[in-house]
């Protein structure tokens, strides 16, 4: 098996593919599970989240496979992570979008080597000329000096503190952190100068720096949320390939909350027939071990994405694939997908509003969301010391 170049017709119908029916995507995506030429041997992906790497969507030549008569797949190497640094200008990205809860983030890393299958932020390695199905959990970018970039930014004059996100698009202890410590760097600066912080991640290794944390817990600037989507490990393997067991996750909760620090469990992504029947039980368990908070999120399927978790489902759960698309556009306006800022994150229709019926009972039930959170402080901001080798024009 070799892989030649291939140009993609370049017509109205290839700018605008036709609406396909669910019937119709789904059984594209079974003759993809058994073509070759698309899917990429099992072996050398073990471990990871995706099954295959479609050409990105803004290349104007796409990848494909052919066998080439010499049979030799069998022999290739695993896919191993390859890390790429990075050197950006800035650090943190704004945002005006209405349904967050921040307008400043930080992402230390782009793609993220836990491999979830259901990853909304896939799709922006395309950014970078790669794909959004290996490639994203196999390149991953790093940039290690994001703490740096960080200090400048708060030095400069006029800036505002509002609570930073960290990992709003890709997990900020994905494992590559164990090493490079790009994470911690940035909370050291956070720390230092007093500034508010908001934690996404489903890793364990958050509990590394329960010291930093612990302090600025002390004076209401964190608050840390732990994203758990299924208690079955076995679903876990296959949804989350490298990301912390459940029962991990559960005892990051605890050992967090113990610490002072406030947790927010998050249930998300909520897959349609694959983990939506566990909603109860999630918010139980987390609040057993210390959450006092919890949200979620119906799944997401901006762009190629929508392919890729067909490809999954194909693979995995082929008997439930209509299913879950068929209950996905009920809750998407008859599309796989709406990226309206006032429904993406909940969905419309009956199945919806059952999920979020079912959501909010269960956590007030358990006393979740009940207390008002705590508003992360703004006025202990110092800004870091200027530079002492700078010289003053005047």
């Amino acid at each position: 098996m070799n892989i030649r170049a291939k140009e993609p017709a370049r017509d109205a119908a290839r700018l605008k593919p036709a609406p396909r029916s669910a019937a119709e995507a789904a059984e594209a995506a079974r003759r993809r599970k058994d073509d070759p030429a698309y899917r990429v041997d099992s072996e050398r992906r073990r471990g990871r989240g995706a099954v295959a790497n479609p050409t990105g969507r803004y290349e104007p030549m796409q990848k494909e496979s052919f066998d080439d008569g010499w049979e030799v797949e069998e022999g290739l190497p695993s896919l191993q992570t390859e890390l790429i640094v990075e050197k950006p200008r800035t650090i943190i990205s704004k945002n005006d979008s209405p349904d967050l809860s921040f307008d400043k983030s930080i992402n230390p890393y782009r793609g993220c080597e836990h491999g979830c299958s259901y990853c909304f932020a896939r799709p922006t390695h395309a950014f970078q000329g790669l794909s959004s199905g290996l490639d994203f959990e196999t390149k991953i970018f790093i940039k290690p000096t994001a703490p740096e970039l960080l200090e400048k930014e708060l030095r400069a004059p006029g800036y505002q503190p509002s609570t930073i996100a960290l990992g709003s698009n890709t997990d900020p202890y994905q494992p590559v952190e164990k090493k490079l410590r790009i994470t911690r760097g940035i909370l050291e600066v956070l720390n230092r100068t007093n500034h508010p912080v908001g934690i996404v991640t489903k890793s364990a290794l958050v509990t590394r720096d329960i010291d930093i944390l612990r302090q600025m817990a002390e004076r209401q600037l964190v608050k840390v949320a732990i994203s758990i989507t299924t208690l079955d490990p076995k679903l876990a393997r296959k949804m989350e390939p490298r990301a912390a067991s459940p029962a991990k996750r559960l005892d990051t909760v605890r050992q967090l909350s113990e610490a002072g620090i406030p947790v927010t469990v998050l249930v998300a992504p909520i897959i349609p027939a694959i983990n939506d029947h566990e909603i109860e039980a999630i918010l139980k368990a987390s609040h057993q071990a210390g959450a006092t908070s919890a949200g979620y999120v119906l799944l997401r399927l901006p762009y190629d994405l929508k392919d890729l978790m067909r490809d999954w489902l194909a693979e995995h759960y082929p008997d439930k694939l209509n299913h879950v698309f068929s209950i996905l556009r009920e809750t998407r306006g008859g599309k796989d997908y709406d990226a309206d800022w006032s429904v993406r994150q909940k969905g419309v229709g009956p199945y919806a509003w059952m999920i979020g019926r079912r959501f909010e009972s269960a956590a007030a039930r358990l006393g979740l969301n009940r207390r008002r959170s705590l508003a992360m402080r703004t006025d202990l901001f110092t800004p870091p010391a200027r530079d002492k080798g700078q010289l003053s024009l005047f």
